[in-house]
């Protein structure tokens, strides 16, 4: 979409990112073209700087023209950088509802489900955030797609087995 200036409207969120708490990115969903060399060398670095703050500090800060708000929850870090006009208490709301939704469908999620599921993890988060703006909220809503999907892989087998 353009506006009538011909600019390209900004998206609210360019990235979000599932870090450990070693560094190893888990997830990593850009909603804002970088080139490979600038998103890998922007990566560590935004994970390096999050990983050395301690729990006392503030979880929102600057890093070049783009705001990072990060939240920890058990071992991992959900790390989202978001334009400068976004408000950053909602992007923290957001974390807390993507960490919820991602507990609710892998009852008690931990850094092991998110491995193991890295494409029901990405379909989660693309069921809530789609170019770079949160569409949904609704934690049922979010799931009922993926559980589709597992309903729709199980009768393959069931199938097979009546026969």
């Amino acid at each position: 979409m353009l506006l009538s200036t011909g600019a390209v409207p900004n998206m609210g969120i360019q990235f979000v990112l599932l870090v450990n708490k070693q560094g190893q990115t888990r997830v990593a969903q850009y909603y804002k073209f970088k080139d490979v060399d600038t998103r890998a060398t922007d990566e560590s670095e935004i994970i390096r700087k999050c990983l050395a703050r301690n729990e006392k500090q503030c979880s929102i800060m600057e890093y070049r023209d783009i705001k990072l708000v990060y939240r920890r929850y058990a071992s991992l870090y959900f790390i989202v950088g978001i334009d400068s006009s976004e408000n950053e208490l909602a992007v923290l709301e957001f974390i807390h509802l993507v960490v919820e939704t991602y507990d609710a469908y892998f009852e008690g999620v931990c850094e092991l489900d998110i491995m193991l599921n890295i494409e029901k993890a990405h379909m989660i988060l693309d069921e809530v955030v789609a170019n770079g703006e949160i569409v949904e909220t609704n934690q049922t809503r979010i799931l009922a797609p993926v559980r589709i999907i597992d309903r729709a892989s199980k009768e393959p087998q069931k199938l097979g087995q009546k026969k």
